[in-house]
């Protein structure tokens, strides 16, 4: 038995075939357990390569849903006329919906304690976003002691709290909750500048 290469479809193809599995006898060397337990290695190769591609994915709405947030709350929002920001609203309110519609989800499995964990760190972004209208400055700062807390290398103050939090998560959601904040980070940048 081997597993074909499988080739990911270019964008104008619609067809996904998954990597075939044939029968033929093998390496005369190896038990039938040995040939399996390979065969079943390249597909946790595939699997795992699927994940990584679905994660971009997710990444990558995640980046234009934010985006559409920030093009929403700009300054240039004010110099418009109340008729043009009603119409620039509704067209990304539009994109955001349509954005919407595309639903990717790669499940991390946690424990308890991961659960309550990634709960936490939630609700501490969920604080730095409330405060982000109010204190841009201070939301900033609090931000880059999230990220110091998400580092080995931390330049700066670190959140404690945080920090507690963010170790009890799985490494993926470490991983996902970093790019979160980066992302939240280069979000108030953009915003500063509009």
């Amino acid at each position: 038995m081997d597993v074909d290469n499988w080739h990911s479809t270019s964008e104008g193809d619609t067809s996904v075939q998954p990597p075939q599995i044939e029968s033929n006898p093998g390496s005369p060397q190896k038990s039938p357990r040995d040939r399996l337990i390979d065969l079943l290695d390249q597909v946790e190769m595939h699997v795992e390569r699927l994940r990584r591609e679905a994660l971009k994915l997710e990444e990558e709405k995640d980046t234009l849903l934010t985006t559409l947030d920030t093009l929403r709350n700009s300054e240039m929002m004010i110099e418009l006329s109340e008729s043009e920001r009603e119409d620039v609203l509704h067209y990304a309110e539009h994109v955001a919906n349509r954005c919407l519609t595309v639903d990717i989800m790669v499940k991390t499995t946690r424990d308890r304690t991961q659960e309550d964990s990634l709960h936490q760190v939630n609700s501490f972004i969920d604080g730095l976003v409330v405060g982000l209208r109010a204190d841009p400055f201070g939301t900033k700062t609090r931000c880059l002691s999230f990220m110091n807390a998400c580092s080995s290398h931390a330049q700066g103050a670190t959140d404690k709290n945080f920090e507690t939090a963010i170790l009890g998560c799985t490494l993926d959601d470490q991983k996902r909750v970093k790019k979160r904040l980066q992302g939240l980070l280069d979000y108030i940048d953009k915003a500063a500048n509009f």
